[in-house]
């Protein structure tokens, strides 16, 4: 298990979709948070086709543009939140993760997940448009499994190695160069399923959920404090991240959301930001959202 962030006080970043923007849009904001210090960390999601609004708008894959990013910043974190594990194999994914690593001199997050969600049914529409398999849901959670382990391992081992798994199979395998970060970067893993939260109890050293209904959160929250204890791990040891979406026409509400998210014990904060991303977003966020919420 990598060193992972403990933070003993709130740490707050910003999620902005490739999607429905303009990759100088993404800049745009990027650079902008990158100079409020109450943001620390940026992420970006992982989809080929938009998700929301109009489904013929933009959308970028995630790792191109955040290699992008990591080179126009200087300070935050950054991420994919989450990359779909059902994209990319997992050893491309490391070698791709490792670049980012490298890049940004060492502030890479790395996120990883399922991929894809039961709704909205757009999200299963770029399977079949991009000719990628869509792997029923106890496969793609085992395949994630296997993927943690071969993706850790390619970014420590010194020596080639041969993985003979049910859902991925590697001879001579090796990661050169290794990630800035040693052991590797800290890896979050996003879900809400009880199987990917034995995942997580495993693997993460954050694990992120979407907010919406904070009862469902505590008890998915619950559950992976009984995996962590069932493989011997102490929960605490596991940072919880919540993304809780921006509505700048309702403060209140965010802040609200913020104050019950940290009132149960999560730690790590990501506003998900409106595309097409409004000007002065990322001080509006650190201005109406942060600094209320940690006074």
């Amino acid at each position: 298990m990598s060193p992972a962030p403990r933070p003993a006080r709130p740490v707050f970043g910003i999620m902005t979709p490739p999607s429905q923007a303009g990759y100088d849009d993404l800049v745009r904001v990027w650079r902008e948070a990158d100079g409020v210090p109450e943001i620390e960390h940026a992420w970006l999601y992982d989809h080929l086709m938009p998700v929301f609004g109009d489904p013929g708008g933009p959308t970028f894959e995630g790792w191109t543009p955040l290699a992008a990013l990591a080179a126009r910043t200087r300070r935050m974190r950054l991420g994919v939140m989450v990359t779909g594990n059902r994209f990319r194999p997992p050893a491309v994914l490391a070698k791709i993760a490792t670049t980012v690593d490298i890049v940004s001199g060492g502030r890479l997050d790395f996120g990883i997940g399922v991929g894809s969600r039961p709704r909205p049914p757009e999200a299963w529409r770029e399977y079949a448009a991009h000719g990628l398999p869509f792997q029923e849901t106890a496969r793609a959670v085992a395949s994630l499994a296997e993927a943690c382990t071969l993706i850790k391992r390619l970014w420590t081992e010194e020596q080639p190695f041969d993985f003979h798994g049910e859902h991925h199979r590697l001879t001579g395998a090796f990661g050169n160069p290794k990630p800035a970060q040693r052991p590797h970067p800290p890896v979050l893993v996003g879900g809400r399923s009880s199987a990917t939260l034995r995942v997580a109890a495993e693997h993460a050293d954050l694990w992120n959920v979407p907010g919406g209904d904070l009862d469902d959160v505590l008890r998915r929250s619950a559950l992976l404090d009984r995996y962590c204890a069932g493989i011997g791990r102490d929960p605490a040891s596991l940072v919880r991240s919540l993304h809780l979406p921006v509505d700048t026409g309702r403060p209140d509400a965010v802040r609200e959301a913020v104050g019950e998210a940290l009132g149960a014990g999560f730690t790590h904060i990501v506003p998900g930001l409106p595309a097409p991303f409004p000007e002065g977003i990322a001080r509006w966020v650190a201005e109406e959202v942060i600094r209320p919420s940690v006074r």
